[in-house]
C-alpha cells in the first residue's frame, strides 16, 4: 500500500494532467458535433475491428465447417440407426446403403412457428437436395414433423405442433397403438388418442413411432406419458405426452425417406377388401 502512495505522490503532476486532459476532451466532444461524430466513428472502427478479429479467430478454427461436418456425420449415423429393429441399441455391423430401407438427408431450420394452431417449419433444402413431400423430419431427440411442400432449395414442414398433424404411435413397453395429435394448447405436450382401455399405461412410459408408419422408422422417440385421461364417450384412453423435443428451439434436423413407401402405398391402394379369401 505504501508503494502505491509513493507512486501517486511522485507522479501526481502527470496524473493530474491526464485527468484534466480527459475532462477537456469529454467537454469538447459533447459541445461540438464534429468532434462527437469523429469520436463515435472511432469507437465504431474499434468495435468493428474487434468483431472482425473474433470472426477471424472463429474462421481459423473452422467452427462452421466443423459443425457442418459433424451434422453430416450424424446424418450418416442416424441412417444406420434407423435401419435397426430397435433404435435404442447401437448397430454392431455396417449396413450397405444399397440395401438400407431409409435414406437420411441433413438440413437446417431457418424459420420455426410455434404460436399458432397450425404451425410450420421452413428448411434450407428442397427438391434439388432430394427432399420430397411426406418425408419424415427428425432431430437428434425425436420426431419433429413431415414435409408438406418443397421448392428447388427450400421445404416447409407440418410440425408436431399443428392441429392437422397425425402420426401412428405406440407405447413402447407393450406395443399398444394410438394416434398422435396436438390439441393446440401447450408447445411442450402432444396427445395420444384412441388407445384401448385394455392397454397397460403408466405415467412415464415411453411413446415411440409405430411399425405401420410409411414415413418414419419404427421406434423413433416421441416423448413420455405425462397424464392419463379416459374418454367417457369412446371409452378409450387419451394420453398427454411430454415431448422429448423442445419444439420452440430447433436447429439442425434430419429428413428420412422410406425407399419402399411408394410400393407400399400402391399395394394398399390396389388391395380390394373381400368377404371371402
Amino acid at each position: 500500500m505504501q508503494q502505491i502512495f509513493n507512486f501517486l505522490y511522485k507522479n501526481s503532476i502527470f496524473l493530474l494532467f491526464l485527468l484534466l486532459l480527459g475532462i477537456s476532451l469529454i467537454f469538447t466532444i459533447q459541445s461540438h458535433s464534429y468532434h462527437r461524430s469523429r469520436a463515435v466513428s472511432s469507437a465504431n472502427a474499434v468495435s468493428g475491428y474487434v468483431y472482425e478479429q473474433v470472426n477471424n479467430i472463429k474462421a481459423y478454427f473452422n467452427l462452421r465447417e466443423q459443425n457442418q461436418a459433424l451434422a453430416f456425420e450424424n446424418a450418416r449415423l442416424q441412417s444406420l440407426l434407423y435401419n435397426t429393429q430397435d433404435t435404442a441399441n447401437r448397430p454392431e455391423i455396417k449396413i450397405d446403403p444399397a440395401f438400407a430401407d431409409y435414406k437420411v438427408i441433413q438440413g437446417k431450420v431457418i424459420k420455426n412457428a410455434f404460436s399458432r394452431q397450425k404451425n410450420y417449419l421452413t428448411l434450407n433444402i428442397g427438391y434439388n437436395d432430394g427432399v420430397r413431400k411426406d418425408m419424415g423430419v427428425l432431430s437428434s431427440r425425436g420426431v419433429v414433423g413431415y414435409i408438406e411442400q418443397t421448392s428447388a432449395n427450400y421445404a416447409t414442414v407440418i410440425s408436431v405442433l399443428n392441429k392437422d398433424f397425425r402420426l401412428g404411435a405406440k407405447i413402447k413397453k407393450n406395443n399398444h397403438f394410438g394416434t398422435l395429435t396436438w390439441n393446440g394448447k401447450n408447445t411442450g405436450y402432444a396427445q395420444l388418442t384412441d388407445v384401448p382401455r385394455l392397454a397397460e399405461v403408466t405415467v412415464g412410459d415411453t411413446i415411440v413411432t409405430g411399425a405401420e408408419s410409411t414415413i418414419f422408422p419404427e421406434n423413433i422417440p416421441i416423448g413420455t406419458i405425462y397424464k392419463v385421461n379416459r374418454n367417457t364417450v369412446t371409452n378409450y384412453f387419451e394420453l398427454d405426452i411430454k415431448l422429448f423435443n423442445d419444439m420452440t428451439s430447433l436447429d439442425y434436423i434430419y429428413i428420412v425417406e422410406n425407399k419402399h413407401r411408394d410400393e407400399i402405398i400402391k399395394l394398399e391402394e390396389a388391395t380390394t377388401p373381400t368377404t371371402t379369401k
